[in-house]
């Protein structure tokens, strides 16, 4: 590879295939490093600890990868495994201020709106909405670019056409190959915005409706309360904020807990903890688990840590004197 001043008008531009492959190696490389960190941290702190933290250990996990490889102006795994660098508008390497930007863009908006989210909107039901209409147009951004580099074929991330990267190749290409096209997924991630769209101004028109009719409005999700609160309310609260207490200070029930006799107390361990539970609540399939442990387990992975049956957030059934 030539120094950074030098233009890169030798080499022809990566293909489809070569981006998408690069973007899949490095999401695994990624997924691959988050989890022996969680296995270490997990080992050190507890499953709590880890709860709490995180996303915070997923922001410095992406950090890390990306600094080490985008920061130092080299390419990531994904990259050499197939052949391609990154080069800016004007035909050169990034400069050292688009290299910052390639790491920070795409990692902290998203660990400000999964962390702060819930919090902001507690505090501020105006400001939450903001931030949740931040998110949706984020998130159709996404897929409108996505939806655009299976047409043409340059950007496959959006902070990369902001940016103005794109990807050049060290292969030379073969006129007589034919290269594979992905303009039919764009096409149907375009109908898929369409649907999105329509049942957008669907929903609204609906909560307007009923609004004017003075009934409680249900929001996209088909909102679901127990005990007149929000079960998106009570999902929102993070580990930190919740199951942090002894069982003894457990405000969710009335049994005296220090009149138990140990060997009762030991049957009602949290599996997720292992930790006397606190706030008990039951899944669909009968197990039973702290409600923050399960609730930030689920949001990583939508199965019973038991059983492995499907586990639905909504359908946690708080268990009050348990």
């Amino acid at each position: 590879m030539s120094a950074s001043s030098s233009r890169l008008t030798a080499f022809p531009d990566a293909q489809q295939a070569q981006i998408i492959r690069a973007n899949q190696r490095d999401l695994f490389h990624v997924a691959s490093l988050r989890e022996q960190v969680e296995s270490v941290l997990r080992a050190w702190f507890g499953t709590r600890w880890l709860t709490r933290w995180d996303k915070e250990v997923e922001l410095a996990v992406k950090l890390m990868y990306y600094g080490l490889s985008v920061g130092r102006a080299v390419q990531t795994l994904g990259e050499e495994y197939t052949d391609i660098w990154e080069y800016s508008s004007d035909g050169i390497t990034p400069s050292r201020p688009l290299r910052v930007a390639l790491i920070l863009l795409p990692t902290l908006p998203s660990y400000v709106l999964a962390r702060w989210g819930s919090h902001i909107d507690a505090l501020s039901p105006r400001l939450g909405k903001l931030f949740k209409a931040l998110q949706m147009c984020l998130e159709v951004g996404t897929e409108i670019n996505l939806a655009m580099f299976y047409l043409r074929g340059m950007y496959y991330d959006l902070v990369k056409r902001v940016l103005g990267i794109r990807y050049v190749s060290s292969i030379p290409g073969n006129p007589h190959v034919r290269p594979p096209s992905y303009s039919l997924l764009g096409i149907l991630i375009g109908i898929r915005l369409l649907h999105r769209l329509v049942t957008f101004l669907r929903s609204r028109s609906q909560a307007a409706s009923e609004k004017s009719l003075g009934k409680r409005s249900l929001n996209l999700t088909n909102e679901m309360f127990i005990d007149d609160r929000p079960v998106s309310t009570l999902l929102g609260v993070s580990a930190s904020e919740s199951d942090v207490k002894p069982a003894e200070e457990d405000e969710n029930t009335i049994l005296d807990i220090t009149s138990i006799p140990p060997h009762q107390r030991a049957g009602r361990t949290c599996t997720l903890c292992l930790e006397e539970r606190t706030a008990s609540c039951a899944t669909e399939c009968g197990h039973l688990f702290c409600w923050g442990c399960i609730a930030g387990w689920g949001r990583e992975k939508a199965e019973c840590p038991l059983c492995r049956q499907a586990l639905s957030l909504t359908r946690l059934l708080p268990i009050y004197n348990l």
